[in-house]
């Protein structure tokens, strides 16, 4: 998954120097948000002389996916304190969230629950800021013209190919990817908002229907 996560990094450091922001700034924005997406989208916004508010909007827009991420994972972690909520919320990402889920999903009763989440945020999270930093210091060097966010979405198959397991699973996915479709045009990629809760809510509908049948 860092082979997918590492040149996504130093394409947001490229493009973070492209939109006018300084080196500090470009770097902080990566240990301060840490959530590539909205970041992306906010040094295009930057870029383009867009009001802050805007800007914040639209992040927030790109980054409501968290709140669903969240929900799955709280039974998991419901015994822990504020604390250490606090901090993993901050690790939170869909790589961590993709790797964490699975990994509780293949045991009854998953031991050291929170270590996990927080290994595989603090191993993203250091890949992220190293990787920045990369794009930073050699964005005069890499070709823009590289697909390098596709890399991740290869990796993001491959994880979600596996977890697809039975009926609501299968229409839940294609109801998300036909939806992201017909609504790509909206902006800040609201699309993927939109899609994410469609799915959902066809998701659960064809569970509560497959438990109603048996």
């Amino acid at each position: 998954m860092l082979l997918g996560v590492i040149p996504v990094g130093a394409t947001y450091g490229v493009l973070a120097l492209a939109a006018g922001l300084p080196v500090l700034g470009a770097i902080g924005m990566s240990s301060i948000v840490f959530a590539g997406s909205s970041q992306f989208v906010g040094v295009q916004l930057l870029g383009a002389s867009v009001p802050s508010l805007l800007i914040l909007f639209a992040t927030l827009m790109v980054n409501l996916r968290h709140l669903l991420y969240s929900a799955s994972l709280a039974p998991y972690l419901e015994s822990l304190g504020p604390r250490w909520k606090v901090v993993l919320s901050y690790f939170l990402t869909d790589e961590a969230y993709a790797v964490t889920i699975a990994h509780y999903s293949k045991q009854a009763a998953p031991q050291a629950r929170h270590w996990y989440l927080l290994g595989a945020g603090l191993t993203l999270w250091s890949a992220w800021q190293v990787s920045t930093i990369v794009g930073v210091v050699l964005g005069s060097v890499l070709p823009r013209s590289l697909p390098l966010e596709f890399v991740l979405t290869l990796t993001f198959i491959a994880l979600l190919v596996p977890m697809v397991k039975g009926l609501p699973s299968v229409l839940a996915s294609i109801s998300a990817g036909v939806m992201a479709l017909l609504t790509v045009d909206l902006p800040f990629r609201l699309n993927l908002v939109v899609a994410v809760f469609v799915a959902v809510g066809v998701g659960m509908t064809a569970q509560r229907l497959e438990q109603a049948r048996r």
